[in-house]
């Protein structure tokens, strides 16, 4: 046996147990879930086979598509906002000096929080009558700029930005972070030799070389926004008029508070398929602004 086979042996038998546990406690419940979506179940008693009813009531309802949108939302704000942020201030804290540990430690702290914590005290924020929000803008005199944040309809999924990007922003600060730090110092020497500074060494040195682990930071803000419960869950349960409405809030409602588990499996295989055709399309997006860069 090579030195390369014996590696790849090596490699293999390192991950085996991570696979199996991967295997155990996602891949078969997927699947389990996937199978209870083809049966009429309340959860106790008997189960019914109704074929592909429940997966086409799921496709048919507007509630549905409803929270599809508003999960979408979520995901604009994390890609578009957690991520960009995040290495922003990852270029700016890439230093270990104490000024930049601090703000570092800063910002992941929201991480250390619970989301029910975090929710809570958005909520207060926001709230009509004494939220801190609506008393700064009575303030400076923008009484007119009041509103119920959280109660409207038309502004409640617009508000649960703020709290979604800044609760979330730690992890990737220090992806992108450790990115930087793995940039060999000679690649940076060699930039400064040849002229290349500011936004000139950014797009052509720095972000081709740490592209990877965005694409592994814009995966991850996919999958995590598809399947977000606790905060809005927390803020505003879904309403007012299903306005704040996500896939797992839907599925939770439909399979815990009205007990229906056959179509509450079905709605949770519809999340994983949306989720991986998001990632998909999302990868070959990526994958096409590398070569362009």
């Amino acid at each position: 046996m090579t030195a390369a086979s014996r590696a790849r042996m090596f490699i293999m038998l390192g991950l085996l147990p991570a696979l199996l546990i991967y295997l155990v406690f996602v891949v078969i419940p997927v699947i389990w879930s996937s199978y209870y979506g083809l049966f009429s179940w309340k959860g106790m008693g008997d189960m019914k086979f109704i074929g592909l009813k429940n997966y086409i009531e799921v496709l048919s309802d507007p509630i549905f598509w409803g929270s599809f949108r508003n999960n979408l939302y979520i995901v604009a704000y994390s890609v578009f906002g957690q991520v960009p942020i995040a290495l922003l201030l990852a270029l700016l804290l890439v230093r270990n000096r104490w000024f930049e540990k601090f703000i570092r430690a800063s910002v992941f702290m929201p991480m250390v929080l619970s989301s029910v914590v975090i929710g809570l005290v958005w909520g207060y924020i926001y709230h009509p009558q004494i939220g801190i929000l609506n008393f700064l803008l009575d303030s400076l005199g923008l009484s007119s700029w009041k509103l119920g944040w959280l109660s409207d309809p038309k502004v409640a999924m617009l508000s649960i930005g703020p709290p979604i990007i800044w609760s979330n922003i730690g992890p990737y600060l220090i992806l992108f972070i450790a990115a930087l730090q793995n940039i060999p110092s000679e690649v940076n020497d060699a930039a400064k030799l040849d002229g290349a500074e500011g936004w000139k060494k950014l797009s052509l040195i720095t972000l081709p070389m740490i592209w990877g682990m965005i694409k592994v930071a814009v995966i991850l803000c996919i999958s995590g926004s598809l399947k977000a419960f606790d905060l809005i869950f927390i803020m505003t349960h879904g309403g007012p008029a299903h306005s704040t409405e996500l896939l797992a809030t839907y599925m939770y409602n439909n399979t815990f508070n009205i007990f229906r588990y056959g179509y509450g499996s079905a709605v949770s295989t519809s999340i994983v398929i949306l989720s991986l055709i998001l990632i998909v399309v999302s990868q070959l997006l990526m994958n096409r602004k590398k070569d362009a860069l």
